[in-house]
């Protein structure tokens, strides 16, 4: 399962239930309303002491929590686990562009090249001021800290252009810090990576 595979299900799963659980406790909520108005039930019922019952309200919901940190869990693991195969690119968050370092010293501004169906690991610091690597697409969103590195990683696996943004306020252009993930055939991109940069 792709990094992005795994963030989407825990979100659909997250969402599921907490649609399900609004639905349940509307129902609920409307039928007890009815059931036992005080026109029909004067004398309040007293539930205390319902072992029965406290066991219920207890165990269901912590389950369901459980449930939902493990594939929460399961998703974050994905995200930091990068295979030992990827491709390299450093980052450099600056006011206000995106700076991108490959193996070979090539550098581009704004602009991320990477090669169809490889692992891609993002290592991601700032030059300056905070800021925020947002590449939606893959799910990707990591805060650039000058002098604290950090990574992210993602599959390119499928042909396109992708937005890269800055979601940190950095500075007056800061709306204006975008960049552009191109993902194309590998032959291309080693064509792309020995020509020299402008």
């Amino acid at each position: 399962m792709t990094p992005v595979q795994g963030v989407d299900q825990a979100f659909w799963y997250i969402l599921g239930f907490s649609a399900v659980l609004l639905f349940g406790i509307t129902v609920v909520m409307i039928y007890f309303v009815v059931k036992y108005r005080r026109s029909k039930n004067p004398v309040a019922s007293d539930i205390r002491d319902n072992y029965t019952l406290e066991i219920i309200w207890t165990i269901i919901p912590t389950l369901i929590a459980l449930s939902m940190f493990y594939i929460g869990w399961s998703s974050y693991i994905g995200l930091r686990t990068v295979p030992d195969d990827a491709m390299e690119v450093e980052v450099f968050g600056q006011q206000y562009s995106w700076i991108f370092v490959y193996d070979n010293d090539k550098e581009t501004e704004n602009e991320l090249v990477v090669p169809l169906g490889r692992a891609i690991k993002l290592n991601i610091t700032s030059i300056d001021v905070l800021h925020s690597f947002y590449l939606a697409a893959f799910r990707i969103k990591v805060d650039a800290v000058k002098g604290m590195p950090t990574y992210a990683w993602f599959l390119a696996d499928e042909l396109g252009e992708y937005d890269i943004q800055c979601t940190e306020y950095c500075g007056v252009d800061h709306s204006a810090m975008l960049a552009k993930l191109r993902i194309v055939p590998e032959e291309e991109f080693e064509i792309w990576l020995e020509e020299e940069s402008d």
